[in-house]
């Protein structure tokens, strides 16, 4: 593919309509397939777009009357396009819909799910093969089963598997080191292969038939254990027949339990959307082998009224697939706009067929009616949530004499143990509940060439403060200086009294936005949670009735923050103690010090190793091992080495 980017007017002339960079970008467009974007004064993409044909596809966008109203207000914003051409209109759509996940244009239909799913994981490149749940990339040596909608349904799975497979979920550093077997042996869900309770050959047949299961194939495994267990009774192992017979129970519950019928199915994804109120909600459940492997719900942003149930799927079946292997078969509860085009991309992006179907009746229809019933029950909820949430922010609003309800409140803690590894958070909820996006967290680093670990001023929460509101509010201001995004907040909540909310309004002055509401938030007598005391400036201190609903919700929000930071502060400190002296080479990264460490053994090996030891260490080099052997004896012969 090919990207084109249409000539700008020079910064002396002003800047041209929407309609003017159209129509001029019209004059270069090819009639090939592509996609465009249109980009306001900022450079950040308002729509994203594929086509055909280009030149068609926008020109559409001269008609303004033909627009609707949200596609005009498109145009009239509309300061600049970009343009990549593809190989067809299937590899267009799998672009768009690539790039509107990544750069969420406001006038698309927009998938805001960040998460990434959950797989089983089997390794392969151990004598004994260990089951585990993972996310992220994918790496050689082992064999993936999924997606899992949640945590949730993968621990189920593995937890079922561990029951009826016997095999082991411990990492390799923990199975090496054993000398007995885990408590998970005794309670009968690992076979205990890390002291060679079982043999080689028979842990194999476990593995084949953990895959077996895994891949659909639990009727056949059923029989075959069943008729081991026969076999066990009649040579009177009645031990082993009884263990048969509890793995075959394992089984029987894991068929029955909590899964929509689609007999015959072994890989699809039952996809239903419903609308209600200007809003949408998707439902997804995951089938693969046969089994469900649990259902979420996705929530999409677009305009309220002007994109139909099948624009909206399209849409969302695109952007959900974009980082997801898509199955065989997709049941939808309508059908796609460019249902067959976007099978095809499917398709392509699979390398093998894709179907999308509608279902009308029997079983399959059954499903999708499910899943559809639970995206209305999924959706209500929220409505009903929001509802409230809606309610204790007017009460927010009510109790600090707000002119409005907030759209944004941000909550500030610090954490640290005597000044070290001291970390300042602050965490965001608005209307929709916590803004976990919008979370940030703050390393101290108290004066210039002081590290994180090291003491902030001595641990002062004051400077702390400082610091956290500098960073925080000195960017804000530079990216926007107008404070026209919906970043600034609307209320600023801190922890502590008197004190801290003097210099934190004293602090947000020097930078010159002292016109944030601000209230501190401090504990009561004997630091009893439901007497808290609320300050504010030119007024004084206040506290709530015990059982007052909005006191609820700022102890939410202050109780968020606290853990944020506790969290965020026992990470940095985990950190810090598995810190290696490896850690300051330059050019040495996680991968590399692995090999060093595999090799030598420990970091004090590599520091005392010779320069010819480094460059015969595997996957390391003479360039490398220069740089190491010099960082460690920056005055030593090539040939010497550091005495330990």
């Amino acid at each position: 593919m090919t990207e084109t980017t249409p000539s700008e007017p020079p910064e002396s002339t002003p800047p041209p309509s929407g309609l003017a960079v159209i129509e001029r970008a019209l004059e270069t467009l090819p009639l090939a397939p592509g996609v465009y974007r249109m980009l306001d004064a900022k450079g950040d993409a308002l729509y994203v777009g594929k086509a055909r044909s280009l030149k068609r596809r926008v020109a559409a966008y001269t008609q303004l009357p033909r627009l609707p109203e949200r596609l005009r207000r498109m145009v009239f914003e509309t300061r600049a396009m970009e343009v990549v051409t593809t190989g067809s209109e299937a590899e267009a759509l799998l672009l768009e819909a690539n790039l509107i996940k990544k750069l969420r244009p406001r006038f698309n239909i927009v998938l805001r799910d960040d998460k990434s799913y959950p797989w089983l994981v089997m390794t392969e490149d151990h004598p004994w093969p260990q089951i585990a749940k993972h996310r992220g990339e994918r790496r050689k040596g082992a064999s993936y089963w999924g997606p899992f909608a949640s945590a949730w349904a993968v621990n189920q799975t593995l937890t079922a598997l561990q029951k009826v497979f016997l095999l082991r979920t411990c990492r390799d550093t923990v199975f090496d080191s054993r000398t007995r077997p885990c408590l998970l042996h005794q309670i009968k869900r690992c076979s205990a292969p890390c002291v060679e309770r079982i043999s080689r050959e028979d842990y194999a047949a476990l593995v084949r038939q953990a895959k077996d299961f895994l891949g659909g194939g639990i009727p056949s495994l059923q029989r075959k254990l069943a008729t081991e267990m026969e076999e066990a009774a009649e040579r009177l192992e009645f031990e082993r027949a009884a263990s048969l017979r509890d793995r075959i129970r394992g089984l029987t519950h894991i068929q029955g339990s909590d899964r929509i019928n689609l007999d015959g199915v072994n890989d699809a994804d039952v996809v239903a959307l419903h609308q209600m109120a200007g809003q949408s909600c998707v439902q997804v459940f995951f089938f693969r082998g046969g089994r469900n492997n649990g259902n979420r719900p996705f929530f999409l942003s677009h305009a309220k009224a002007e994109q139909t149930p099948e624009e909206v799927l399209g849409a969302f079946l695109a952007q959900l697939y974009d980082d997801l292997p898509p199955p065989p078969l997709v049941l939808v509860s309508h059908e796609p706009r460019d249902c067959a085009l976007l099978a095809e991309a499917l398709t392509l992006k699979a390398g093998r067929k894709v179907e999308i179907h509608r279902p009308q009746r029997g079983e399959k229809r059954g499903a999708v009616e499910h899943a559809a019933t639970n995206a209305r029950e999924a959706i209500e909820r929220r409505m009903a949530e929001g509802a409230a949430q809606a309610d204790l922010l007017a009460g927010v609003a009510r109790i600090f004499d707000l002119p409005a309800p907030p759209e944004r409140v941000e909550v500030y803690d610090n954490s640290h143990i005597m000044g070290t590894n001291a970390y300042g958070v602050m965490i965001a909820a608005g209307p929709s509940g916590f803004l976990k996006s919008a979370y940030r967290k703050y390393a101290i680093r108290g004066a210039p060439g002081v590290t994180p670990a090291a003491a902030p001023r001595g641990g002062d929460d004051f400077a702390m403060m400082r610091e956290v509101f500098e960073r925080r509010f000195g960017r804000a201001l530079k990216e926007d200086p107008g404070r026209e995004s919906e970043a600034w907040p609307d209320l600023v909540l801190i922890d502590g009294g008197a004190g801290q909310l003097s210099a934190a309004r004293a602090i947000l002055a020097e930078l010159g936005v002292d016109d944030l509401p601000l209230v501190a938030m401090s504990k009561g007598p004997d630091r009893d949670a439901g007497r808290e005391w609320f300050h504010q400036s030119g007024r004084d201190p206040i506290q709530l009735p015990p059982r007052d609903a909005v006191l609820y919700y700022l102890q939410r929000l202050r109780d968020e923050a606290h853990r944020f930071a506790i969290a965020t502060h026992r990470t940095g400190r985990s950190k810090s103690l598995v810190r290696s002296e490896l850690d300051d080479v330059p050019g040495v990264g996680a991968a590399l010090k692995r090999k060093l460490l595999n090799h030598f053994g420990s970091a004090r090996g590599v520091r005392n190793a010779a320069l010819t030891d480094l460059e015969n260490a595997p996957g390391i080099g003479p360039t490398v091992a220069r740089r190491i052997h010099g960082h460690f004896h920056p005055g030593a012969g090539p040939g010497r080495v550091a005495e330990g």
